[in-house]
């Protein structure tokens, strides 16, 4: 079997009955005066924590950079970022609860050393021009080594995704094909929303320094500018023939930078899964274990708003605290896995039919908030409402009120 269906059939494989919901959040770990935690130090915590908790512990290039229990993992972004990804469950109350045996166990830990965790979709210091993203080390993990000197020639903004930034990620279930694409076209329509709603700032009038007349969505401001090759929304995803054989040739064509293959991470540059099959280091009638590694590194090197793996990673939202991200969490629940939602959405906005009219309304928003107009003269304000109307006559009872805090 060649390598592209392989990818193929491992997204095809996400297929399932289940309405599940992960939850991922990164957080930054800043001393009283806004400066993060260094490498040494919060390594040093995973693996006493870790070894603790009788929990899984991850080493990559020798370090301890995070660890996986029955309900959770914790893992090490670019600059230390810190971040928990909640093991997919279908109730809002349940992903409370692990987080918060999560936040009760790290939270002393890091105030015993003078350190608080905070959400932000941007490192407060760099948001407000106070450091640069360059004043920031870097993990000593050959990964970003190598993605650091990629994005310098790639766009503008790479020193501020991989240091400065941090995110609110959900993922969702899919049944079939069909319902993949219809899923990922209503998010994608209704993003610029969720964008929106999700921001989450320092101070109201900050801006990037390239770009003094947009004053919101500073994160996606940056993730747009990393590298059109593998950023922005999902390529094609509006044709007639999307699926699963256009998105695993997306993926198939996306440049790696680098390579992480039997424990160990080279740098490629710009060459692709095809480049790799073509020069016989991806062979296609390897090991299914070295094969599902390959398939599954391929795909996280591509930073899409939406990635589609085993499931649909929505990665549009800044880091928020955990009230308004089980909030977020309720509405894409009550959109997503409501038959009714789906089928009105999609005949409201049926017109909105390509990703430039979508980004023509995030670029409305990142100069006017969510006062911009965007789709049928509506503003994002009044679209916000909507969203959560229609989310809240689909959940449970039990579960409505978490939308008061979105």
């Amino acid at each position: 079997m060649n390598f592209k269906q392989e990818i193929h059939d491992y997204i095809k494989s996400g297929e399932t009955s289940s309405k599940n919901l992960g939850l991922e959040i990164e957080h930054f770990v800043i001393d009283k005066d806004g400066k993060q935690i260094s490498f040494d130090q919060i390594t040093s915590l995973i693996e006493k924590a870790g070894k603790e908790l009788q929990a899984e512990i991850q080493y990559i290039d020798g370090f301890p950079v995070g660890y996986h229990t029955d309900k959770y993992a914790i893992s090490l972004e670019p600059s230390c970022q810190f971040e928990i990804s909640i093991n997919p469950y279908s109730s809002l109350n349940m992903i409370a609860d692990v987080y918060q045996e999560f936040f009760s166990l790290w939270q002393p830990i890091f105030e015993e050393i003078g350190y608080r965790i905070e959400t932000k979709g941007n490192l407060p210091l760099v948001e407000l021009g106070l450091i640069d993203p360059n004043d920031i080390p870097l993990s000593p993990k050959k990964r970003y080594k190598y993605m650091d000197a990629y994005f310098k020639n790639s766009g503008k903004y790479g020193k501020y995704m991989m240091r400065a930034s941090a995110s609110t990620q959900i993922s969702i279930d899919y049944a079939s094909q069909q319902d993949l694409i219809r899923k990922l076209r209503i998010l994608e329509k209704i993003s610029p929303i969720l964008m929106t709603m999700m921001e989450n700032k320092t101070k109201s009038d900050t801006r990037l320094p390239e770009e003094q007349e947009k004053t919101h969505l500073l994160r996606i401001q940056e993730w747009d500018d990393l590298d059109p090759e593998r950023t922005g929304f999902f390529p094609y995803s509006f044709d007639d023939d999307f699926g699963y054989d256009k998105i695993a040739d997306v993926v198939y064509h996306t440049p790696l930078i680098l390579l992480t293959d039997k424990g160990e991470t080279t740098y490629i540059g710009h060459q692709d899964a095809a480049k790799l099959v073509e020069d016989h280091v991806i062979l296609e009638d390897d090991d299914p274990d070295r094969t599902r590694s390959l398939v599954e590194h391929v795909l996280s090197m591509g930073f899409f708003h939406f990635r589609i793996k085993k499931y649909i990673e929505i990665r549009i939202a800044d880091s928020v605290p955990i009230d308004k991200a089980l909030g977020y969490t309720a509405l894409l629940k009550g959109i997503v896995y409501s038959d009714d939602n789906l089928d009105t959405l999609e005949q409201e906005l049926k017109d909105i039919d390509t990703l430039t009219k979508i980004q023509d309304a995030v670029l409305a928003i990142e100069h006017k908030g969510s006062d911009a107009v965007i789709y049928h003269g509506k503003t994002v304000k009044d679209w916000s409402d909507y969203l959560i109307h229609l989310a809240r006559n689909s959940l449970p009872e039990t579960e409505k009120g978490y939308l008061d805090h979105v």
